[in-house]
């Protein structure tokens, strides 16, 4: 079955019913072995609740788009929302762009903005500035928000912490363009290409913004440069409500997160970033939603710092809060990752990712600990991450009877 047989299946199967369906996404969640104790992040913690958890339901693993591929954050959440992510495609940019509220007008065009820093010969020692905090990144974002090249205006605002986000407004634009960002240290940042000739105009206009901006911050070290990347359109997808017949929320602390909740129609709650606000907003919010997004980011920042032990940290903190969501007694509950983000690359990988079904109809199977050698034996099998929409919506009794 394709994807757009599977959705238009969930919206012809799909029950409206009072049962509560949480979708937990450890961000990052997969690693590798730790070349000295053989073990991956999730085999190092200690995570009693997590284990306790999958003894009593199905584990397996999930290729967020298919075997081999990495993927982005948003086709890596987009695929646990049960869309296709290689047939439906949505750019960084709009993301990081919703996920701050911007008001983006038709014809937009927005891009992920990364403030680096680049050594005397215009070299990327950091891709991410040393995290620099948010406060800083505004008083650079304001440095170089309105500066208008060629009748285009380019707006440019705050996301978090190193990041920005860029929207390029004016008439014939195109998304087409290929990233600054070479997604590597030891690189220069790249010229901007157009994938197809109607982008040719929109290419010159971008290059001339990063010549323009990169002049504005040179002396600002550690955020002395800048890279673009996931230049995108706004797109129009069939809503949560219109195919699940859901009445879905996120609780996501990060605005790209938010933007993703935000594409596929969810109601997006205000909370921090800490754990502990996130569940107040959760427990707060139980009653009135029937569908809840619990996005965790810290497992994902840990891993691509490169930083085993932290990210070890940032899952046991999120086993001990635990019982805290367990103990709300929803229907089902979803524990997974986007993507995997193994501390030993210190990026996003093509790992498949450990995931488990808790709910009263799953069929247990023999795995009682989770984490990925364990999850390699579940009754789950390997199977791509846009097929737990249906399993989640048939477990919590929310899909009919398809054919006579």
């Amino acid at each position: 079955m394709n994807s757009v047989d599977q959705i238009s299946l969930m919206r012809e199967l799909s029950l409206e019913t009072p049962s509560k369906i949480v979708m937990i996404v450890l961000d990052g969640l997969g690693g590798l072995p730790s070349p000295e104790t053989g073990r991956t992040e999730l085999e190092s913690a200690a995570v009693p609740n997590l284990n306790a958890l999958a003894a009593k339901c199905v584990c397996g693993l999930s290729d967020p788009v298919m075997p081999g591929i990495t993927p982005g954050s948003g086709p890596g959440h987009l695929g646990l929302f049960g869309y296709d992510p290689l047939k439906f495609i949505i750019g960084r940019g709009i993301l990081e762009a919703l996920g701050i509220d911007f008001e983006l007008e038709e014809g937009d065009v927005a891009a992920r903005v990364n403030l680096c820093t680049l050594d005397d010969n215009g070299v990327i020692v950091d891709r991410r500035a040393g995290r620099i905090n948010t406060e800083k990144s505004q008083q650079i974002a304001a440095l170089l928000n309105n500066i208008e090249i060629d009748g285009v205006q380019v707006l440019v605002e705050p996301v978090k912490d190193h990041r920005l986000v860029a929207v390029f407004r004016g008439g014939g634009l195109s998304d087409a363009l290929s990233d600054s960002d070479p997604q590597r240290t030891g690189s220069r940042p790249l010229a901007v290409f157009p994938s197809q000739s109607s982008a040719n105009r929109t290419a010159s206009i971008v290059n001339r913004f990063l010549e323009t901006a990169a002049e504005i911050i040179s002396d600002f070290h550690p955020a002395n440069g800048l890279l673009l990347r996931g230049f995108s359109k706004k797109p129009s997808f069939l809503s949560f409500k219109e195919v699940y017949k859901l009445n879905a929320c996120a609780i996501a602390g990060y605005p790209m997160y938010r933007g993703l909740a935000k594409v596929v129609g969810m109601t997006v709650l205000k909370s921090g970033t800490s754990l502990s606000g996130q569940l107040e907003i959760l427990k707060a919010n139980y009653r009135q939603f029937d569908f809840f997004f619990f996005h965790i980011k810290a497992t994902d920042a840990a891993g691509e710092d490169g930083n085993f032990q932290r990210k070890v940290s940032a899952i046991e903190e999120f086993d001990r809060c635990l019982p805290l969501i367990t103990e709300l007694n929803p229907e089902v509950i979803l524990v997974t990752g986007d993507h995997s983000t193994p501390a030993m690359m210190g990026s996003h990988s093509w790992h498949p990712v450990p995931v488990m079904v808790s709910g009263r109809y799953c069929r247990p199977d023999t795995v009682r600990e989770f984490n990925e050698t364990a999850c390699c034996q579940g009754g789950l099998g390997r199977l791509p991450a846009y097929h737990l929409m249906p399993l989640v919506m048939a477990n919590a009794l929310k899909l009919g009877k398809y054919g006579a």
